[in-house]
């Protein structure tokens, strides 16, 4: 993606969804000593490349914390269906963390909440304090996307770790049935999403969730509307009853799918600038990783 000349791009990288990406869709790759890096070397390619096409001005990096988050305290089966990774996978985010320290990114966490909610906020207050600033997201996760805005794009691994796809509004609209950034959180609410196991209304799926927040608006709307006998007979009895029936696990859906965009965070964009970086300490690092492909995308120092 080519930016303007006047306008400051910042990227926030959605670390451990990278990491998650790199760690299944490469081979195992191990060190000498038999240490498994796959993950380490994906997400650096990954990381890489984006410096390289996206060439920006600031650089930040969310990543989750182990601890449980507010969502977790709302909804105790929150995420309780997703398969824990191997230790092994776990065992390569320090190496990641200690990597990115030397390239001199900034890295963000925050307890009681997630890597999403982290970079929520980041690209709120960037937007908010920096009107000239352009942000671009880098991540594998879709959930990501209700952040798009005029000021904040995302740009998701469409494959492997490699193959990118750049969405604005428009093109979150075209992909999602005409669905604004932000009404993905009402159709997540409506639909559901197992990944997550966020409820939702059982019963109604994409195409149906769609249909209702594109033309009541809101979830909001379209429970008030329920109280209109207009609104009510234009609904199937059986969609109706499903609502109706859910309303509380509707509504407890959108509260775990929103991102929270107003955390307590200490963010400075200042202190995200992208510069000079420790170049014969990742060198140092990625040789003896074995990461030998991986020298010669470094990029100069700014």
């Amino acid at each position: 993606m080519e930016t303007k000349d006047k306008t400051r791009l910042l990227i926030v990288i959605d670390a451990n969804s990278l990491i998650h990406r790199a760690y299944h869709a490469l081979p195992p790759l191990t060190t000498k000593g038999g240490e498994l890096v796959n993950a380490v070397y994906g997400f650096f390619s990954i990381f890489l490349k984006a410096l390289r096409e996206l060439n920006p001005d600031f650089v930040a990096t969310a990543f989750d914390l182990a601890a449980p988050t507010f969502r977790h305290q709302i909804f105790c089966h929150y995420k309780a269906k997703r398969k824990k990774p191997p230790e092994d996978f776990y065992r390569q985010i320090p190496k990641i963390k200690e990597i990115l320290n030397s390239f001199g990114i900034k890295i963000f966490e925050k307890q009681g909440f997630e890597a999403d909610d982290v970079i929520g906020t980041i690209a709120m207050l960037a937007e908010t304090k920096s009107p000239d600033l352009e942000t671009v997201i880098l991540s594998s996760d879709a959930d990501v996307l209700q952040l798009v805005d005029a000021k904040t794009k995302v740009l998701i691994l469409k494959k492997g770790v490699s193959q990118t796809i750049l969405y604005d509004e428009k093109g979150v609209q075209e992909k999602y049935q005409g669905l604004t950034p932000r009404q993905l959180i009402d159709f997540k609410a409506l639909r559901g999403d197992p990944s997550d196991n966020i409820p939702g209304v059982f019963g109604i799926g994409e195409k149906t969730a769609a249909e209702l927040i594109n033309r009541f608006n809101s979830l909001e709307n379209l429970y008030s509307s329920l109280d209109q006998e207009e609104a009510r007979k234009s609904l199937k009895e059986s969609l109706l009853s499903k609502l109706v029936n859910q309303r509380e696990e509707a509504f407890l859906s959108k509260k775990l799918a929103e991102i929270c965009r107003d955390i307590d965070l200490n963010f400075d964009l200042e202190s995200c600038s992208w510069k000079g970086y420790d170049r014969d300490g990742v060198t140092k690092i990625f040789k003896n990783l074995g990461f030998f492909s991986l020298l010669a995308k470094l990029p100069e120092d700014n």
